[in-house]
């Protein structure tokens, strides 16, 4: 079922009855479908050709959503949100942005991804009109600007595509924004724990309060997830969660964020681990070695870069590398760089020096 006005309607059908959904992302291979699958364990699977029950686990009461998430280790979660969690999301979003019934909300966004599934969920609750197309396109963007469309969320390589004159507002997520936007556009801040973006143009929405601590970003907010999908409950005894992010608060309470503590890549608004690539990329023959990172790109915020050694006596090519990764892998999880080197660099401790490999190829 891809994005469009049959997945709203489904949606609201479940809400209806009380059910939770869970948006499977469609360009997953087979591997990677079947592995989230057995973390959320559905009970209905619903296409376009109808539904079908199948063994899995029932939500609580109140839950709304389920969402994939890579979460801050790089291990595969989903995260539970409510019914109430959404509504707060809505309402201050909505509020923020000075949201109206004359508005429309284009959804051009996966929504398997958080920021594109709650474009969908605040306009139902908020009863705001909104059009949903299956993928973004140029085109797209555009005629739902001309049929009445004027709220749209972006990532910053589709910004960099479009006019972003045709929307009264282009709320921005995703990778790291660039530095000149127009000034329709609102900078992002948030994760599908936070139910999407809870930090504005480095403000804080309505009700979100944040800590840093030890240079850690820590959020308490009614929008939070109520738990993971396996139980776990990421929240502290006072209702705060640890976000994994470094970052500091001015005096004025605007939030700078530097970035992930590990080594996250985002490239094109997609959270990319580089441990799984490499676990991918050392299943081909020609690889011995290889060590993956993010190197800062004008297009994609960052891109996928692989340094690799090779067996003896073989050859590798980029093509050959990303139609591996693309076997297993979602398609922008491929790396767009490949680097034949001799040796990784590594730590006492067998870690690769990804830092070192990042700044010979920035300063080359």
């Amino acid at each position: 079922m891809p994005n469009g006005q049959a997945l709203v309607d489904r949606l609201s059908r479940a809400w209806d009855n009380d059910d939770a959904v869970f948006a499977l992302d469609q360009r997953l291979p087979a591997p990677a479908r079947q592995q989230i699958l057995d973390i959320v364990q559905p009970t209905i699977m619903a296409t376009l050709g109808g539904d079908e029950t199948v063994s899995g686990r029932l939500v609580d009461a109140g839950d709304a959503v389920v969402v994939a998430t890579s979460g801050t280790t790089g291990t595969q979660k989903a995260a539970v949100l409510t019914m109430a969690a959404l509504e707060a999301s809505a309402r201050a979003t909505s509020a923020r942005l000075k949201v109206s019934l004359k508005d429309q909300w284009l959804a051009c966004l996966p929504p398997s991804h958080v920021g594109g599934l709650s474009v969908i969920t605040r306009s139902l609750i908020m009863g705001t009109s909104l059009v949903a197309v299956p993928s973004f396109t140029k085109e797209a963007y555009e005629d739902a600007a001309t049929n009445g469309a004027t709220l749209v969320s972006l990532v910053a390589t589709a910004l960099q595509r479009v006019d972003a004159s045709l929307y009264r507002t282009i709320v921005l997520g995703g990778a790291r924004a660039p530095k000149d936007l127009p000034d329709n556009c609102i900078t992002t801040y948030g994760m599908t724990e936070t139910g999407s973006g809870i930090v504005y143009n480095g403000t804080a929405l309505p009700g979100v309060e944040i800590e840093i601590r030890d240079s850690i970003v820590y959020v308490r907010a009614p929008m939070l997830l109520r738990a993971y999908r396996d139980d776990t409950y990421p929240l502290d005894n006072d209702g705060w969660f640890r976000t994994g992010d470094r970052g500091a608060l001015s005096s004025d309470g605007v939030l700078t964020v530097e970035g992930r503590e590990g080594d996250l890549i985002i490239s094109g608004g997609e959270n990319i681990w580089p441990e799984s690539v490499e676990e991918t990329l050392l299943t081909h023959e020609s690889v011995a070695e290889v060590c993956v990172a993010g190197v800062p790109d004008p297009e994609w915020g960052m891109a996928v870069h692989a340094w690799v050694v090779v067996q003896d006596s073989t050859s590798i090519t980029l093509e050959e590398l990303r139609d591996h990764v693309k076997l297993v892998m979602p398609a922008h999880c491929a790396p767009r760089n490949v680097h034949v080197v001799s040796t990784i660099p590594r730590t006492s401790l067998g870690k690769p020096q990804r830092a070192l490999l990042v700044r010979s190829v920035s300063t080359s």
